[in-house]
């Protein structure tokens, strides 16, 4: 047992934030489920984790077993912490998107490099505050060379990839109006969708390697030669893309991983506002796993 653990604390370990279905890749071994505990509560579902060549996946459904939570009652936090408190490096998120404009078309894959926050301020977004105080860098809120690594191994597997562009993040459940719809395209949104955030700012402070593969659905209902957005259109493309999601995963798990010198990996080292002295206590025990390193 110490010898399984120690080889997996050598592993690099990429999390995978989606829908159920996606741990099921030729070729996964040592597949097991994990119950992680949070300070921030429980996360989404169970942890399922699995062998890929010499990379260790770790999957989470970000809306739980069976589809139950809605993207505000997402525990985003204890999902991020309990990637983190697995060794995860790198995270991938999985999504469910509507296009913006014409020539991303449903089906298509979209990995953006921007972010728009059009959330309501019920997410929890930090993992700090009560007494310490962060700020991190969010100017580019995805790894560059992580979200590359995506963009190119979704064109490698036959997907029509689109690399770069803003996704804009809204409360939800509901779907826009038609003149929400139209207002984004007028900023120069490309899609839109509903829990890219407070999902990437908190992999942020968590120094993860953050990207989105984000799948086209729909059109919104912008466009008034398409039907407007039904769950039966969405599932049915998600379905046909969960095919294309496992095949993206197995060849970035057993292709060369980027190695990790970017900003995303040092995140909070000039971050940290508070002054240790004036922390309260339980600061430690609440946010080992981000501060400790910082600490010495």
């Amino acid at each position: 047992m110490h010898d399984l653990h120690h080889r997996e604390s050598l592993m690099t370990t990429i999390g995978i934030v989606g829908g159920s279905g996606l741990y099921r890749i030729d070729g996964l071994t040592d597949i097991e489920e994990r119950e992680i505990r949070t300070p921030f509560g429980a996360p989404s579902d169970l942890v399922t984790l699995g062998r890929l060549g010499e990379v260790r996946l770790a999957f989470l459904p970000r809306h739980g077993a069976g589809h139950r939570l809605t993207p505000s009652e997402v525990p985003y936090r204890a999902n991020i912490w309990a990637l983190r408190s697995l060794g995860a490096e790198f995270v991938l998120a999985i999504s469910a998107v509507g296009s913006m404009r014409e020539e991303i078309e449903p089906g298509h894959v979209v990995v953006p490099d921007q972010l728009i926050d059009w959330t309501r301020g019920l997410r929890p977004s930090t993992f700090f505050g009560d007494g310490v105080v962060a700020h991190v860098q969010f100017a580019d809120p995805y790894c560059n060379a992580w979200a590359r690594l995506v963009a190119e191994t979704a064109r490698a597997e036959g997907a029509k990839v689109h690399a770069g562009g803003t996704l804009i993040c809204m409360e939800g459940p509901q779907f826009s109006t038609r003149a929400e719809s139209k207002l984004y395209r007028s900023w120069g949104v490309d899609i839109i969708g509903m829990t890219a955030l407070p999902e990437a700012k908190l992999a942020r402070e968590a120094e993860l390697c953050y990207a989105t593969l984000a799948m086209v659905t729909d059109y919104d209902c912008w466009h008034e030669g398409h039907d407007d957005v039904s769950v039966e259109a969405v599932v049915a493309v998600l379905k046909r893309n969960t095919a294309l999601a496992q095949r993206v995963i197995r060849a970035i798990a057993t292709n060369k991983l980027p190695e990790r010198n970017c900003a995303c990996k040092d995140a909070l080292r000039d971050g940290l506002m508070t002054n240790r002295r004036t922390w309260p206590p339980g600061v430690r025990e609440r946010l080992g796993i981000l501060i400790d390193r910082y600490c010495g």
